[in-house]
């Protein structure tokens, strides 16, 4: 996948595109899969890098929502548990089964929740994952050695999801050039293209890299920009009403030590109402989240002070060791791209995490809500009112069955850390045996390889030292200041790659040390 092939192409287009997405997360991503897979000319635009904003920051779960079945929404924890189903069945080298440990510390706890699970394992259906069971006080130190003991009375175990955020969006991205779909980063839509009669027709679009405008034609146009919809639709109606309600979720992320085995731990009920996860992840553990209303959509939000100190003091109560500050190796902000309630009051938790799909008058259509879980639907639906909106013929989803590039059953993502990479893992494995300098270790705590850098450059599109660190490898997410130790080797193996000089090095380590610095608890 490379970016100068997509560039050709999308400049050789004379015709109209049938499909052309704006936005590069899940949402987007998903919708350019869908419409690419259909057999729809597509086209995808991303203002930054794929899953550069929330979709690269999640708590890393593919689930039902243990919570929603707390708060009633039936509907919407079925459709999940379907599509964690699918996601596991499709991108077998992405998602992996992740069994959780609910503790409990009331006598009344181990019933309530044995029970609620119970019917979360029913609700699985044909796509079921595991059988939930309740656990003695020892079973449970068993399951979670540094649990907290004390008033422990057992726990209950079950089964959900967990992935790679950031590789899943990069392999979709894959799956939609595997079907002649163009997917272009670092390519902002600048404007919308309206007929005489006031019908979006196409977009106006940026190459960053060039500086060039393209006046790119489309049947239909497709608002996937998440916590950045509204911008869009006010490009479409600039006195249009806000509707997206960006409530912000925080991660810290510490040493394996805080959880040594394979075990997660959910608590489904925190002081102020929150879900807390302590979840392995890439030889790590991450803790999570928070729901914190936020005024305005950023690429780059940072944690609140008061969030970083709540997720310390609750997992505190729930581990032998309390996490300090100074245990943090990094901390991950992202904006759930809530749609605005209806009445006024309402916390960011109590909002639905359902889909909507909104037609404008001239055509515009915008996807908002959601979840990386149930993005394949999400993109479902939007396409169906696409083809609507575009008068294209009409064909069916063949999403329900379709392998994500990369799909790979064989490869054990729990140990093997090249088994993000799928297939292409092998490929990788070859260039490091026709050169081999390319299997030097850059790191063993990210763990990074030379062969890494060099693959993300020809083969992902990575065009920045973030998009490497952060998103290609997820260094930035793991341990931030390896992540700067490492930055200039990677960066010099960049240039070298790009044809770049002294000067980008220069310029690409100032601009990752400033992006580094969120992801840092500053003393």
């Amino acid at each position: 996948m490379k970016r100068e092939k997509m560039v050709k192409r999308l400049k050789k287009q004379k015709e109209p595109w049938d499909i052309v997405v704006i936005g590069g997360g899940a949402t987007g991503l998903g919708v350019a899969v869908d419409a690419a897979s259909r057999g729809y000319k597509t086209l995808l635009l991303e203002q930054h890098d794929f899953a550069k904003g929330t979709s690269s920051r999640s708590t890393k779960l593919v689930h039902g929502g243990v919570r929603y079945l707390q708060q009633g929404d039936i509907s919407l924890v079925l459709e999940a548990l379907k599509e964690r189903g699918l996601m596991i069945k499709n991108a077998p080298h992405l998602v992996k089964n992740q069994a959780f440990v609910i503790p409990n510390y009331e006598w009344w706890d181990g019933p309530f929740y044995q029970v609620g699970l119970k019917v979360y394992d029913l609700m699985s259906g044909k796509l079921g994952i595991g059988s939930s069971k309740k656990l003695s006080k020892e079973e449970t130190i068993k399951y979670i050695p540094t649990i907290g003991q004390h008033g422990l009375k057992g726990g209950v175990v079950y089964y959900d999801g967990q992935f790679d955020d950031a590789r899943m969006a990069l392999s979709l991205a894959k799956t939609a050039r595997q079907f002649n779909g163009v997917v272009l980063n670092y390519f902002p839509v600048i404007d919308l293209i309206k007929n005489e009669e006031g019908i979006i027709c196409g977009v106006k679009a940026k190459d960053q890299e060039t500086g060039k405008v393209h006046a790119i034609k489309a049947r239909a146009v497709i608002n996937a920009t998440g916590v950045f919809a509204d911008k869009v639709k006010k490009m479409d109606e600039p006195e249009v009403k806000d509707m997206i309600q960006p409530s912000q979720g925080i991660h810290l992320v510490v040493s394996k030590e805080f959880l040594p085995d394979k075990y997660a731990i959910m608590v489904p009920q925190t002081k102020d109402g929150r879900v807390m996860f302590a979840v392995p992840w890439h030889d790590k553990v991450v803790l999570g989240t928070t729901d914190t209303m936020r005024e305005k959509p950023e690429l780059e939000p940072k944690a609140l002070d008061s969030e970083i100190d709540f997720i310390l003091e609750t997992a505190g109560q729930y581990l032998l060791k309390q996490p300090t500050r100074a245990d943090v190796l990094s901390v991950f902000s992202g904006l759930r791209p809530l749609a605005k309630p209806e009445g006024e009051g309402k916390s960011t938790k109590e909002i639905s995490r359902h889909h909507k799909v909104m037609i404008s008058q001239s055509g515009l259509i915008t996807i908002i809500g959601g979840k990386w879980t149930t993005y394949r639907k999400m993109a479902e639906d939007t396409v169906d009112n696409a083809i609507l909106i575009g008068a294209l013929p009409e064909r069916k989803c063949i999403t329900y069955n379709l392998p994500v590039y990369g799909y790979d059953k064989n490869l054990d993502i729990t140990s093997d850390p090249l088994a993000v990479y799928g297939i292409e893992k092998y490929s990788l494995l070859e260039m490091e045996e026709e050169d081999p300098t390319l299997a030097e270790v850059l790191s063993e705590d990210l763990p990074l390889r030379k062969s890494q850098v060099v693959w993300a450059v020809r083969n992902e599109m990575a065009r920045t030292l973030e998009d490497m660190l952060a998103r290609r490898v997820r260094g930035l997410f793991l341990n931030a200041k390896e992540s700067l130790r490492v930055a200039p080797q990677v960066a010099a193996i960049m240039a070298a790659e790009l044809g770049k000089d002294d000067e980008w090095i220069d310029d690409q380590l100032e601009e990752f040390s400033e992006v580094a610095r969120n992801y840092m608890i500053m003393s």
